[in-house]
């Protein structure tokens, strides 16, 4: 299936997890992907590699997209490579866990200005070329936790509950220009971010999903390149749990 032929996609925080398995299913449909990341190169290069292996376009941009103007440089070196970009996946973020009672502020300020304001920081980054072209897609990855709220996660459910307000209002602002917003809320995934948790709390995950199961990334990776694809077209501003039940 090559439905995203000639598209071109950025994907934030893509060295690994889930945001690698976004990046991996948008290049096998045909887009040519940046591979975005903070810190670790040698992974993205090694997505970069994976994509071009399998006769796929793809580059690694080194960008910390909690600074408006490294967001404003991952779209432009974007925009060099490929002359366009018609897919952007807010993907990148981090956890800080901790009580709030533990919590400092540095744990709340990361959490919000990588989850959140990273995101705001990419929209408003590539929207002008959206604009310009009168289509694009912007796929936000939320999480359930942003709608049921998780006891140690007062910053990460502040910050993904932020981005499911942030996705209704940019697709209302930008809907008559045939842009795209929407927002997958994945449950537990198994990524080496769950790898840390202890056994006996991963058990306790397992049955608060019906399903019986974790997530694996390319559970997300599918239903982002559903969205991201035309026949997502007359979809704009919705919440999909790709969470196994668990949020119902």
């Amino acid at each position: 299936m090559h439905d995203l032929q000639d598209r071109v996609a950025i994907v934030t925080g893509s060295s690994r997890g889930i945001g690698r398995a976004i990046a991996l299913e948008l290049a096998s449909r045909g887009a040519a992907v940046v591979v975005n990341y903070a810190g670790n190169a040698a992974a993205a290069a090694e997505v970069v590699a994976l994509i071009a292996g399998a006769g796929g376009r793809a580059i690694a941009v080194q960008a910390d997209i909690r600074v408006a103007a490294e967001a404003k440089r991952l779209v432009a070196e974007a925009l060099e490579a490929f002359d366009t970009v018609d897919i952007l996946v807010n993907n990148a973020g981090i956890a800080r866990d901790k009580l709030l009672m533990r919590m400092s502020e540095e744990d709340w300020d990361q959490v919000l200005n990588t989850n959140l304001k990273g995101a705001f920081n990419c929209i408003k980054a590539v929207q002008r070329t959206m604009l310009r072209k009168r289509s694009g897609r912007i796929i936000n990855i939320g999480s359930v936790v942003g709608l049921i709220g998780n006891a140690g996660q007062a910053n990460y459910a502040a910050a993904k509950a932020g981005l499911v307000g942030l996705t209704k209002a940019v697709a209302r602002e930008l809907g008559s220009r045939h842009i795209t917003v929407n927002l997958v809320a994945p449950g537990y995934v198994e990524t080496d971010m769950t790898a840390d948790l202890p056994p006996e709390l991963l058990q306790k995950a397992v049955e608060m999903v019906p399903l019986g199961r974790l997530a694996q990334p390319q559970d997300v990776a599918g239903v982002v390149g559903f969205f991201a694809s035309d026949a997502a077209a007359y979809l704009t501003g919705q919440v999909v749990c790709v969470d196994g039940g668990m949020a119902m």
